[in-house]
């Protein structure tokens, strides 16, 4: 007998290809946590370990790529207007302002060094550098919009999230799915004040490229603001 999601075989489940790439990203979380405690220091600073990055962010792009056509939200003729790109740039470099400046103790959860690029004699490795910020700015809004906006806020309106259009989605959805979220961060109250950014900008526009431009922006942006500032905490 098949295992089954309500009365749908998992395999047919509409939410298996919302939450396979955000898995496999967790899977690699946790895979680098074992590794740091394995070996005794912080994944981001051991130079032969970095690379796991571009691995994990290789990985869910490719299952990105091989499930496309299940995401019906995210085609050409469904991109947003200049109004709505506008709005999403704004919010973007809002959330990212924001991001950088709640760093109060009691809004973040533990401590990281982050992903520290160079090398021994401090220079720059430009190659991790340029995987960090593309998998940062260009997958992980794909990957995570789908899964916390599309899949999680929709489904928490109501369980056959796909028939449900994003202006039905309710206040308890939004606060809930966007707390959720929060806490998959160490900076967890700015990951709150993002979550409900993105998710006011999917419901408004009823366009979840919005969200996901949104967050390119801030990824990007902080992305570009970590390496000129050499913040590694925030990576």
């Amino acid at each position: 007998m098949s295992t089954t999601v309500g009365s749908t075989p998992w395999h047919r489940s509409a939410a298996l290809p919302y939450c396979v790439p955000f898995a496999i990203y967790i899977a690699f979380l946790v895979l680098e946590s074992l590794l740091g405690r394995i070996t005794g220091e912080n994944i981001g600073a051991a130079s032969d370990t970095r690379w796991l990055y571009a691995v994990k962010i290789g990985c869910v792009a490719l299952a990105l790529v091989l499930l496309w056509a299940r995401y019906g939200e995210l085609t050409l003729r469904s991109w947003p207007n200049a109004r709505w790109i506008l709005a999403a740039i704004g919010a973007g470099l809002l959330v990212l302002v924001l991001w950088v400046n709640l760093t109060m103790p009691w809004a973040v959860i533990g401590a990281s060094d982050g992903f520290d690029p160079r090398d021994a004699a401090g220079t720059l490795n430009w190659p991790l550098v340029v995987v960090r910020a593309l998998g940062a700015a260009l997958v992980v809004p794909v990957m995570e919009e789908l899964f916390w906006r599309s899949f999680v806020m929709r489904w928490i309106q109501q369980p056959q999230f796909l028939t449900l259009v994003p202006q039905r989605v309710g206040i308890k959805a939004l606060l809930v799915s966007a707390v959720v979220f929060g806490f998959e961060h160490s900076l967890w109250f700015a990951g709150i004040v993002a979550g409900l950014a993105y998710g006011w900008l999917y419901v408004r526009s009823g366009n979840l490229w919005v969200p996901v431009i949104a967050h390119a922006v801030t990824n990007g942006g902080l992305a570009a603001w970590v390496v000129i500032a050499q913040q590694w905490q925030f990576w």
